[in-house]
């Protein structure tokens, strides 16, 4: 039983969790000085929400799979192209089945509905809504008929997401109101996040545009259109949260983000010389922040792509603790 839960776990990538667990976390400890505020329903829609992307990731390995892209980009890394890893490996190995993987999906979908039906007992339709519309949008991400993540939109999806959808939820979760305040964070952090896929999809274009995937990268289809939208979405969150400063909806205290600027700017720059030659060697530094299993990312020859994906998602690590530490002080 064990193994099987680790297993799925796995292939749910839960590692990535990071980018829903860290803004729904924020959320609830923003909401935690409302009068209103419930531990129980902070917990719920933070466990809710890890549970809704484990299966939202898994029904995304199921719809590329059913599109033959998992095979296609199999091909594409034994034909030689640079490639990420394969997609899917669990279901091309055979290690598990189109039933064995709906069944996970199930799984993980029921538990999250669980937990949201609970909050919903306590804090009403509010809660209803901001779920159907996040469960619309990540359906559609990759399920037919939309496929948004298909038609250049997968990253904007993110972005609403895992920024406005999910913080605002946890908070009205954990405090059972609404504050323009929640939004002056919540859109940073999803194009933090947004910033992870996108980091993503720039290294992964060649395999997506071969198999037809129309991630923003395969879009833009311009090194200089993809190198001025990774500036938006790693700078961008900035001058939102200035905006929020001078607007008096955010503390002075927030510009302590700006400390994380020159990690910020690192990532871009490696974008850069990444776009410009892809095969350039990029050494790993320690302002990259942790990286997890690097010897095991070295044997497979990966790092060009996980030192960039991990400089990402550690930006978004870093911002969150300086917010979180602002909260505990202001």
């Amino acid at each position: 039983m064990f193994k099987k839960i680790a297993f799925w776990l796995d292939n749910a990538r839960y590692n990535a969790l990071v980018q829903s667990v860290l803004p729904a976390f924020l959320a609830v400890w923003v909401a935690h000085s409302e009068p209103g505020f419930s531990l129980l329903c902070a917990i719920l829609a933070v466990i809710g929400i890890a549970f809704a992307h484990l299966g939202m990731n898994l029904l995304d390995d199921y719809f590329d799979y059913r599109k033959k892209g998992a095979q296609i980009r199999d091909h594409l890394a034994a034909a030689g192209f640079r490639a990420r890893i394969a997609k899917c490996p669990y279901l091309t190995s055979g290690a598990a089945t189109e039933k064995d993987l709906l069944l996970a999906i199930g799984v993980f979908g029921a538990l999250a509905l669980a937990c949201g039906a609970v909050i919903f007992a306590l804090r009403g339709l509010p809660i209803l809504y901001i779920t159907l519309i996040a469960g619309f949008l990540g359906y559609s991400y990759s399920g037919p008929p939309l496929r948004l993540g298909y038609l250049g939109l997968g990253e904007l999806v993110i972005v609403l997401m895992f920024g406005p959808c999910l913080m605002t939820g946890a908070y009205v979760s954990a405090c059972g109101t609404f504050s323009p305040y929640i939004l002056f964070l919540s859109a940073p952090i999803g194009l933090w996040v947004g910033n992870i896929v996108y980091t993503h999809s720039i290294m992964d274009c060649e395999p997506d545009r071969s198999v037809h995937k129309m991630t923003l990268a395969v879009l833009l289809n311009s090194k200089a259109g993809m190198l001025a939208v990774s500036a938006c979405f790693i700078f961008l969150p900035y001058l939102i949260i200035i905006a929020g400063i001078a607007c008096k909806y955010l503390s002075v205290w927030y510009l302590t983000v700006l400390i994380s600027l020159p990690m910020a700017i690192g990532l871009w720059r490696m974008m850069l010389v990444f776009v410009k030659n892809p095969k350039q060697v990029v050494e790993r530094k320690w302002w990259m922040g942790p990286i997890e299993r690097w010897k095991e990312i070295c044997e497979a020859d990966l790092q060009w792509f996980m030192v960039r994906w991990f400089t990402a998602r550690n930006l978004l690590m870093f911002l969150s603790l300086i917010i979180f530490v602002v909260e505990f002080f202001v």
